[in-house]
C-alpha cells in the first residue's frame, strides 16, 4: 500500500498544482484537491524535515493571533471572518506540506510540480490572450473591464501567477540546447502575452524584473564563458523580438489606447481615499487596534476599498501578533532563498527562478493584497523545500541537463 501511495502521491500533487489555476469559484478545486493529497501523503509515509520546523513554528504562532483578530469584527459576519482566516491558515499549511514534499525527492518532485504548473499557466495564458483578441467563443467570460483574467477573479492575480513558469522557461532558453530551447521560447512568449493582455501594471513590472533577476543570477552563478557569450547574444535578440511583438500589439489602436491609459497614473491611486491614502489610514487604524479589527472589516469603515498593501493589511486583519509572524515568514523565506542562491549546489538551478519570482511577489505585495494568493504560498513552500534539500545534499555540482526544469 505504501509503494502504491508513493506513486499515487506525485499524480495527485500534479493534479492539485494544476487546479491552482482555477480559482474563479470558492472553495476552489485547489482546496478540494489538497484534501485528497494529504491522506495519500500520510499513506506514502511523507517525512517531516527538521529544517522545515521553523516554518511550522511560524504557522503555529500565527494561528492564535489570527483567530483572536477574527472575532474582533463588528460589521462583518463572524462566520465570514472565521472562514477568511481559516483559508489563510490552510494556505500556510500547504506551504509547509510542499516544503517537506520537495525536500524528500527534490529532483523528481520539482519536475512534477513545475510541469503541472507550466501546463496550466500556458493554457490560461492562451485562453486569456484569445479571449482578449475576441477570437474565442464565450471569451467575455475570461475578461473583466476589457482585461484578461482567465479563470481568476482579478487580472492582477492572473498576471503574477504566470511569472514562475516563465522564469523556468527563460532559464531553459539561456542554458538549454536543441528543441527544448524552442519549446521554452514558445512557452515564455505565450506567458509574456498573457501577462501583457492582463493590463496589470504590477504584473508587467513583476514579469520584467523577475526576468532580469533570473538572467543576472544565471549569468553570474551557472554560466561558463561560452554560455555567457551566448546569453548576451540571446538577450539582445530576445529583447528585440519582444519589442517587435509589443510594437505589433500596440499598432492596434484599441490596444495602444488602453495600454497608454493603464501605463499612466490612475485616479484611484491619488487622494485621501486613493490607494496610498487608504494605506495610511489603514496603518493608523492598525496602530489603534493591537488585536486587529478582523477580516473584511476595513471596507465597512471610512473607505470602501481595501488598502492594497499586504504589509498594512495583515496588521489589522490578523492583529499585531499575527502581522509579526507574517513578516517573519516572509523575511525567513527571503533569507532561505538567498542562501540557496549563494551556496553551490545541484539544486541552485531550480532555486534561481523561484527566488527571482518570490522576491518580486514580496515587492509587489506593497501595492496589492497577496495574502490569499495560492502561488505565493507555493513559492514559500518551494523555497523552504529547496533550502532543506541543499542542506542535506553533499554534492556541489550535477549534470546541468538533469537539473534544468
Amino acid at each position: 500500500m505504501r509503494q502504491r501511495a508513493e506513486k499515487l502521491l506525485d499524480v495527485v500533487v500534479a493534479l492539485w498544482i494544476f487546479a491552482g489555476g482555477i480559482v474563479i469559484i470558492e472553495p476552489s478545486p485547489y482546496e478540494v484537491m489538497f484534501l485528497l493529497v494529504l491522506p495519500v501523503a500520510v499513506m506514502a509515509g511523507l517525512g517531516l524535515y527538521r529544517s522545515t520546523f521553523g516554518l511550522l513554528a511560524i504557522i503555529l504562532g500565527f494561528i492564535p493571533f489570527a483567530l483572536i483578530a477574527a472575532i474582533q469584527v463588528r460589521i462583518t459576519p463572524i462566520s465570514e471572518a472565521i472562514i477568511f482566516t481559516a483559508v489563510t491558515i490552510f494556505l500556510m499549511i500547504t506551504s509547509y506540506f510542499l516544503a517537506n514534499y520537495l525536500a524528500e525527492a527534490t529532483e523528481r518532485r520539482m519536475r512534477v510540480i513545475m510541469r503541472a504548473y507550466t501546463w496550466i499557466a500556458v493554457i490560461l495564458a492562451l485562453v486569456g490572450t484569445l479571449a482578449y483578441l475576441r477570437v474565442m467563443p464565450g471569451g467575455s467570460f475570461f475578461l473583466i473591464y476589457d482585461r484578461a483574467k482567465a479563470t481568476f477573479k482579478d487580472p492582477n492575480v492572473f498576471a503574477p501567477f504566470l511569472v514562475l513558469p516563465a522564469m523556468f522557461a527563460l532559464q531553459r532558453i539561456l542554458l538549454g540546447r536543441g528543441w527544448q530551447v524552442i519549446l521554452a521560447c514558445a512557452a515564455y512568449f505565450i506567458l509574456f502575452l498573457g501577462v501583457f493582455v492582463s493590463f496589470s501594471r504590477g504584473g508587467w513590472g513583476h514579469f520584467a524584473a523577475s526576468s532580469l533577476i533570473t538572467l543576472v543570477l544565471v549569468f553570474l552563478f551557472e554560466a561558463n564563458a561560452r554560455d555567457k557569450v551566448r546569453i548576451l547574444l540571446m538577450s539582445l535578440i530576445g529583447a528585440g523580438l519582444l519589442v517587435v511583438a509589443l510594437g505589433g500589439l500596440l499598432s492596434v489602436p484599441a490596444v495602444s489606447k488602453f495600454f497608454e491609459m493603464r501605463a499612466s497614473a490612475q485616479h484611484y491611486d491619488e487622494g485621501e481615499t486613493g490607494r496610498f491614502g487608504r494605506q495610511g489610514y489603514a496603518f493608523e487604524l492598525a496602530l489603534d487596534h493591537p488585536w486587529g479589527i478582523g477580516p473584511a472589516e476595513f471596507r465597512h469603515l471610512r473607505v470602501r476599498e481595501e488598502p492594497h498593501n499586504v504589509y498594512v493589511t495583515v496588521l489589522h486583519v490578523y492583529g499585531w501578533g499575527g502581522g509579526l509572524f507574517y513578516y517573519l515568514m516572509i523575511l525567513l523565506t527571503l533569507w532561505k532563498g538567498f542562501g540557496t542562491i549563494m551556496r553551490p549546489s545541484p539544486y541552485r538551478l531550480m532555486a534561481i527562478p523561484v527566488f527571482a519570482t518570490f522576491t518580486m511577489v514580496v515587492a509587489e505585495s506593497a501595492i496589492i493584497d497577496s495574502d490569499h494568493w495560492r502561488h505565493f504560498f507555493l513559492l514559500i513552500g518551494l523555497t523552504w523545500g529547496l533550502s532543506s534539500a541543499i542542506n542535506n545534499e553533499r554534492r556541489t555540482t550535477a549534470s546541468r541537463e538533469r537539473m534544468l526544469i
